[in-house]
């Protein structure tokens, strides 16, 4: 009997909809592979909906996943992706050189055919992060985090000055020393930290000038350590002459920044760990529920909407925590990739049969819509309609079907049967 209740309970498709776990979200953490040296692992995200400062109201931000410098970039609005294709080689590929790998998110620039084949030529991968999973990002989300939080702090009195501060911001952010590191940023990449004001360059740890001098390569591996190469897939090509000393030390800050970044990376991942769940093991085929949270559904009552919806089936299985789901040509606008902390499976029953799955509804304008099967009464004041939907129970729109309306697409049938 506790089996059969327990069965009918897990195969019922109303609970499924409906109720929401109490397990830690599943999926164990996967973290990034760490880099061997500075500037080859990139990650890319913007900072939006700033006031206009100087013509500005975006920032670019652009991090190195080595040693955690960021770059800020002002810009005047989300550029395309051309326009973030110049705006990284005028601003990092110039001074840096070319990456091997591109973190991003799922942003019209970053899955356009433009930006894929630029970073084709360049012999750089493209890793974006899974449908409203901006954790795959989280380097360059903290980023911006800090950026905002400073920026606070800056134009508190004046917002609109924000670009005037953000050179600032951003020498204060490469020379604050990272935790999972021990270094600051500019140490990490440079080999020695700058002064904060030129009062204290005697503090610094820089080389003699005949020293420096004798130590002189090409510009990049004079300031950097290492000679970039010009294209990544020549990587293993690159002459960092282990004889001079000072390539010696950044050689072996790397080498203690990397060892450090995996001690760190596997303590946050048993900590994290620690609060998640281990998924489900799913299969190509399964069918799956898919969470609403970042669905626009716009329900009736936000409070009663269903937490999942589908069943939708499994496609592909991308890594053990990212898988592609069969969507319906309503959701065409909606990544087919999602996280499995969003997913759960669906259960089968003998003695609870599945029921009818209502058609999906339609996206105008990123927006589901319903089609009306019949008009049960209606209101003249304020313009509300009692309706039947199609798939749907009988449901009180009462908020609904005003002039002119923003939930109805046909109007015209309002004014028709209001006289």
């Amino acid at each position: 009997m506790a089996r059969d209740i327990r069965d009918f309970v897990l195969a019922c498709s109303v609970c499924a909809r409906g109720k929401t776990s109490n397990r830690p979200p599943g999926g164990l953490l996967q973290p990034l592979s760490v880099p061997s040296r500075p500037w080859s692992h990139i990650a890319l995200d913007f900072v939006t909906a700033l006031l206009p400062s100087q013509g500005n109201t975006v920032v670019l931000t652009v991090v190195d996943r080595f040693s955690k410098a960021a770059h800020f970039i002002p810009l005047p609005k989300l550029p395309s992706a051309k326009e973030t294709a110049v705006t990284v080689v005028d601003h990092v590929f110039r001074i840096h050189g070319l990456p091997m790998d591109v973190v991003s998110d799922r942003g019209p620039q970053f899955v356009s055919k433009f930006w894929k084949e630029f970073c084709k030529l360049l012999g750089a991968s493209v890793s974006l992060s899974s449908g409203f999973h901006p954790q795959s990002n989280g380097q360059t989300e903290r980023a911006n985090q800090d950026l905002e939080r400073v920026l606070r702090c800056l134009v508190a009195q004046n917002p609109s000055s924000w670009s005037q501060q953000l050179s600032w911001v951003e020498y204060a952010h490469n020379s604050l020393p990272v935790s999972s590191t021990g270094l600051s940023p500019f140490e990490c990449s440079l080999g020695y930290q700058p002064p904060i004001f030129p009062d204290l360059e005697s503090e610094v740890a820089v080389p003699s000038a005949h020293a420096f001098i004798q130590r002189c390569r090409p510009p990049f591996e004079c300031s950097l350590g290492y000679q970039p190469p010009i294209f990544p897939d020549l990587e293993s090509e690159v002459a960092v002459p282990s004889a001079h000393a000072f390539v010696q030390r950044c050689r072996h800050t790397w080498r203690r920044a990397r060892e450090t970044l995996l001690r760190v990376g596997a303590r946050t991942k048993a900590q994290a760990d620690r609060h998640r769940s281990k998924p489900p093991v799913y299969v190509v085929g399964q069918k799956v529920w898919l969470s609403s949270k970042n669905i626009p559904l716009r329900p009736v009552c936000n409070k009663l909407a269903p937490k999942f919806i589908g069943p939708f089936t499994v496609t592909k299985i991308l890594s053990p925590v990212a898988v592609r789901l069969k969507l319906p040509p309503a959701y065409r606008r909606i990544h087919s990739v999602f996280h499995v902390s969003k997913l759960k499976p669906v259960f089968h029953s003998p003695i609870n049969p599945p029921a009818l799955v209502p058609p999906p509804p339609r996206l105008v304008d990123g927006e589901p819509t319903y089609s009306v099967n019949r008009i049960l009464d209606s209101r003249r004041r304020g313009r509300g309609f009692s309706t039947w939907w199609t798939g749907k129970v009988t449901v009180q729109r009462r908020e609904v079907g005003f002039l002119p309306g923003t939930f109805w697409i046909t109007p015209l049938l309002m004014i028709t049967i209001n006289g």
